[in-house]
């Protein structure tokens, strides 16, 4: 009896010593695979930049912007509102809008429409492209992005048509994706040059003032007018092994946040008709409450990417403790981005929502620097207002090799999307930089 016992007892343990140097080998197996995955996926790089800058012409000083309004028969409860706005918007007197609404009476027609956005667009990719010598016919893949105007032909055919592009070329246009449809580009471009290796991609963001400058009553869609500037941005994006030397920047992490599920969050910013049958875009109160919502969402996600163990640790120690003992008063540990960026691209939507970021993550005034300033000195450009911001970092020669850059951006539907750039190059001012004869005059106090 004793002799069948040690045998069961042989057998048992040679059945779980088998089983367990199988489950190790088979764990073995996928993590060795997991990292040929990942290291056989082409590594994307941000070759170069282009942002463009309007003409002292264009500028919308306060003084001109009562004359217009007040000249162009605007109700006197709506010119008292937008002067509100605008004296608490933290812009400057040097924000533009196109010549076209700068006229009296305002002019909207299509036909300046197209003259904004190929000014804008022509301009950032030919600076670009005579920057680096590149030729227009090496371009694999172009995308373009504009979220309130959208003509046939599209924005992307109307480049391929004046830089004479390749008749194969890979081309996009996004539309009603909002501010966020810059990073949305990115995220595009990232997976066609992993699909399609050794490539080359253009971004093209921008949006269209002229036939969005709302002319009714409706406070909520007055906003608009307040807070959109002209402006635009190119960008080049690589995976050829040939770019890796020139290169500026690495892509590491991308991640999309969408809220679309919630009515709150899908109404926040709507495209509607006010009660006299005028079109405008409708922002909702509620705006910085979603928008938190979004970036609570985008920020768990990415942290897990980002953040050293010991921060990680201790964010979830602080959960656990507020979870176990009902702790419902007590504030959460607040992760420490600090530790994992040395710089901080957030959209310049607005003076609050910046301010939000600032204190919600607990950053430094010098942390939003770049962001405030591009709010002060272009206005909300939109989906383009992440590259004025790396561009006046850049200006400001606080870049170094080995640097990392969160930009965070947030759209309508509602959208929070985050991208992680690692700089792979020593970045200096550069004469071509947007900021390159202004940079000297910032930081400025602004006035609340």
């Amino acid at each position: 009896m004793a002799r069948i016992q040690e045998y069961i007892l042989f057998y048992a343990e040679l059945i779980i010593s088998t089983a367990i140097c199988s489950t190790m080998a088979a764990t073995i197996a996928v993590l060795i695979l997991m990292y040929l995955i990942h290291k056989r996926k082409p590594k994307v790089y941000l070759l170069d930049f282009s942002c463009y800058r309007p003409p002292n012409s264009c500028r919308l000083p306060m003084s001109m912007f009562l004359e217009n309004v007040l000249l162009d028969g605007t109700d006197p409860d709506s010119i008292a509102f937008q002067v509100k706005i605008l004296e608490k918007s933290g812009f400057s007197e040097e924000t533009c809008i196109p010549p076209s609404l700068t006229c009296l009476p305002i002019r909207k027609s299509l036909s300046f429409a197209l003259e904004e956005v190929t000014t804008v667009m022509f301009s950032a990719v030919s600076d670009l492209f005579e920057k680096h010598n590149i030729n227009p016919r090496a371009v694999d893949v172009l995308i373009s992005n504009s979220s309130l105007f959208c003509p046939t032909p599209s924005l992307s055919t109307l480049i391929i048509n004046k830089f004479r592009m390749r008749s194969n070329i890979k081309n996009f246009n996004l539309s009603g994706m909002g501010c966020s449809a810059g990073l949305i580009a990115v995220s595009l471009a990232k997976d066609l040059l992993r699909v399609h290796s050794n490539s080359l991609a253009l971004i093209v963001s921008t949006e269209a003032l002229v036939l969005n400058w709302y002319k009714g009553k409706v406070p909520s869609m007055l906003l608009t007018n307040c807070l959109f500037r002209m402006g635009g941005a190119a960008v080049l994006m690589s995976s050829r092994k040939q770019d890796k030397g020139r290169a500026k920047y690495e892509l590491q992490h991308l991640v999309r946040t969408n809220k679309a599920q919630d009515d709150q969050s899908h109404a926040c910013v709507f495209q509607d008709m006010d009660p006299e049958n005028k079109q405008g875009i409708s922002i909702s109160k509620d705006i910085l409450h979603v928008a938190g919502d979004a970036l609570k969402a985008n920020i768990g996600a990415l942290g897990p990417m980002v953040l050293p163990i010991s921060e990680q640790i201790r964010y979830g120690i602080s959960i656990l403790i507020r979870k176990i003992w009902s702790q419902r008063r007590r504030k959460t540990r607040i992760p420490n981005f600090k530790k994992a960026f040395e710089h901080f691209c957030i959209h310049a939507g607005g003076r609050a929502v910046i301010q939000g970021i600032e204190r919600n993550l607990e950053l430094r005034k010098e942390d939003v620097e770049a962001s405030k300033m591009t709010l002060y000195r272009f206005g909300n450009t939109s989906s383009s207002s992440l590259w004025y911001e790396l561009s006046y970092i850049e200006a400001k020669g606080k870049m170094k090799k080995g640097d990392r850059v969160w930009q965070i951006a947030f759209g309508s539907g509602f959208k929070c999307n985050s991208a992680v750039w690692k700089c792979v190059a020593n970045v200096g001012a550069e004469k071509e930089n947007v900021w390159r004869d202004i940079i000297h005059s910032y930081p400025v106090e602004i006035p609340n």
